[in-house]
């Protein structure tokens, strides 16, 4: 058995990172002392991702061995360990750290290739039987306490503040808060839920969080104007900050407006979750002057060339 109730749960992996892009290494970004913060705050979001919880899995030191980076993971509770094992299976944990890489180091893509490992074992060949690969995880007791260098980033990330002036021209310093991390609420960075309604030309209207519809209405009407409409949302999401939007016009330009304009709204979906609401955009596109395209997401009128 792996453990008795009175007898703490603790196992040690090791996860093996590796980008297929030949332009991005994950070693030597991480060597970089300018770099290293924001790639371990990534590396911190996705893992919190993972088991849900900042602490639901630790790290204890991350390697560099070209082309690999490597994370050793402590778990301390067997349902942790479990919710890890199954975003890994799932894709989620790559997709979430692929998003939150893309994010810190401000770039469009990091294509990922992940390996877990517990000693000689290669998890990834039995995924499927979660329980063996608990045994194994469980079998590798942690051979070494938290790093320094470890120690010292989280502090980084609890202490250093992120400052953003009026304008909202972000200056984020390499480390944010914790607290921080998660994409700002419209309200100021607060905590309060989105407002479950909103007053647009007099009428008021439900803040539904934005639909696959509303999604593609926008890209398909919004022509030129995305990238103002993605400068708008900027000044409340830190995803869309500087240069994301002119990487993402650079990246899709041969696919045209229409792709640019849905990558950028997507972006900001996939960063802002519930808080990606309808009254955001249409916020927005009232800054912007596309009263037309508000309404056409609103249903006030019937479908027409906004322009």
């Amino acid at each position: 058995k792996m453990a008795g109730s009175s007898t703490p749960w603790i196992g040690s992996a090791y996860l093996f990172l590796q980008s297929t892009c030949k332009t991005i290494m994950l070693p030597s970004l991480y060597e970089s002392s300018q770099k290293k913060p924001s790639v371990f705050r990534a590396l911190k979001l996705a893992l919190a991702d993972s088991t849900g919880s900042m602490n639901g899995v630790d790290m204890l030191k991350v390697h560099c061995s070209h082309p690999h980076l490597i994370v050793q993971l402590k778990f301390c509770k067997q349902e942790n360990c479990r919710r890890f094992l199954r975003s890994y299976r799932e894709g989620a944990l790559q997709r979430s750290l692929q998003s939150h890489l893309q994010l810190s180091l401000a770039i469009t893509t990091v294509p990922l290739e992940m390996e877990l490992k517990a000693g000689s074992e290669h998890l990834d060949n039995m995924l499927k039987d979660e329980d063996r690969c608990l045994e194994c995880i469980y079998r590798e007791k942690p051979d070494r306490l938290r790093d320094e260098e470890i120690t010292e980033l989280e502090e980084c990330l609890k202490n250093l503040t992120v400052q953003q002036s009026i304008n909202n021209n972000v200056a984020v310093k390499d480390c944010a808060p914790l607290k921080s991390l998660s994409p700002p609420n419209p309200s100021q960075g607060s905590s309060h839920p989105p407002p479950v309604s909103f007053i647009f030309q007099g009428q008021q209207f439900d803040n539904r969080t934005i639909t696959p519809d509303d999604h593609q209405k926008f890209a398909k009407l919004v022509s030129k104007r995305w990238k103002q409409v993605g400068r708008s949302l900027q000044k409340s999401c830190r995803a869309l900050r500087d240069p994301v939007i002119d990487n993402l016009d650079l990246e899709y330009d041969r696919e045209g407006l229409y792709e640019q304009a849905y990558q950028m709204l997507l972006r900001f979906i996939q960063s802002e979750g519930k808080k990606a609401t309808i009254a955001r955009l249409i916020a927005a596109l009232e800054e912007n002057s596309l009263i037309s395209l508000a309404e056409e997401l609103l249903g006030l009128h019937s479908n027409e060339d906004c322009f």
